[in-house]
């Protein structure tokens, strides 16, 4: 017994130390909001995405009616998915701005915390994609099957892995039912990375909008900004419930509402709006490998920053410079994702090889800009 109130008083005190009486720079703005509305989007996810496995068959013939069922037959079943398709939405919203937050403020320096938030950004992307085929509608089965085909972009051993990822030699029963599986348990790893991504950043501590050593400058974080943390969650939970219950449907495709048929290709075939900057990049190479590393490295390059970005762009006198070059990549960012979600035609394709080349310059510019900094000092 003593044992046991002894063990439950240390775990107390490194909650207390944690989220109490962590001294935190005192001019951490809203921008630093969005990790905590992270985590709660998380766990909501993963509470709804529970509720809706109940019902859901991985099954080819069952699964669109299965989701028919969940959202017509089942005691607010309809709420669950909603809730739970516009909150992967909102949890990219999240991540992005948090990303470009920690671009824009140099928190890159703070390596591992970095690296491992690129790898939740990288697994949040591969469930968003397996969740997206599950309600096995049109642009479900066809986003699996051309997703899946890029694999045999790779020399020698692509074939062989298409058709280890299928299951088969097309997208089928097979498919969808390790899609499942994988969409699943990927929560629970993403999870698990959070916590050493939180241990990481309590290291270090957080980065600020001086992009100065703040050591000597630092308050509780609670009630300061465990109250400004439930502020800004107040804000987005209205806006997340205006949009689940006035306008549901608006980050879902039409083509989705229609039962999967193989023999009937949409006329154009595009990811959720959280991937379109990706797809447009792969679109706008001709080659078939080409375009399959540029996909990829537009989201692996992140990985590289820390290593010829060991700066804060806040504390260089060429700050003035780098902060046009972010927002002109927000920028190039939102063109990269408005030209995705339209058609492959004049004068998008062009546009989008001119803004693809662009989203690889800015890191470029990056780097040159890093490295004429470091010969001047």
């Amino acid at each position: 017994m003593l044992k046991s109130l002894r063990k439950q008083d240390k775990i107390l005190s490194i909650i207390n130390g944690s989220l109490v009486d962590l001294p935190s720079p005192s001019s951490l703005t809203y921008f630093w909001n969005f990790g905590s509305l992270l985590g709660i989007f998380l766990m909501f996810q993963i509470l709804t995405g529970l509720f809706l496995a109940m019902q859901f068959s991985g099954s080819v013939i069952l699964s669109f009616d299965s989701l028919i069922h969940m959202m017509r037959d089942v005691n607010y079943g309809w709420m669950m998915r909603i809730f739970h398709a516009n909150g992967a939405s909102f949890f990219f919203l999240f991540m992005y701005m948090h990303m470009g937050r920690g671009l824009y403020y140099g928190s890159y320096r703070f390596t591992k915390t970095w690296l491992s938030g690129v790898t939740i950004l990288l697994l949040s992307m591969a469930t968003a994609f397996l969740g997206y085929v599950l309600p096995w509608g049109q642009m479900s089965f066809w986003a699996a099957t051309v997703i899946a085909n890029l694999l045999s972009a790779i020399p020698y051993v692509g074939v062989m892995l298409v058709e280890w990822v299928w299951g088969g030699f097309s997208v089928g029963n097979s498919t969808l039912t390790r899609f499942f599986a994988f969409h699943f348990i990927l929560p629970f790893i993403i999870l698990f990375l959070v916590i050493f991504h939180l241990l990481f950043l309590h290291e270090t501590g957080s980065s600020n909008p001086l992009g100065v050593d703040s050591m000597y400058d630092k308050i509780y974080f609670h009630p300061y900004f465990s109250l400004k943390d439930i502020y800004g969650l107040m804000m987005m939970l209205m806006l997340y419930l205006f949009i689940c219950f006035e306008i549901p449907y608006i980050f879902m495709d039409v083509e989705n509402f229609i039962p999967s048929n193989p023999m009937v290709t949409p006329v154009h075939i595009q990811p959720e709006w959280y991937f379109l900057f990706a797809y447009t990049i792969l679109r706008s190479i001709s080659s078939s490998i080409g375009g399959v590393v540029a996909l990829m490295m537009s989201v692996l390059i992140l990985y590289f920053l820390p290593m010829f970005l060991n700066h804060s762009i806040r504390s260089t006198m060429f700050y003035p410079m780098m902060k046009v070059l972010f927002w002109y990549f927000v920028v190039n960012w939102m063109l990269l994702t408005w030209i995705g979600a339209c058609e492959v035609d004049y004068p998008f394709m062009q546009l989008g090889i001119v803004f693809s080349f662009l989203y690889f310059f800015m890191y470029m510019n990056l780097w040159m800009l890093s490295e004429i900094q470091d010969m001047m000092n």
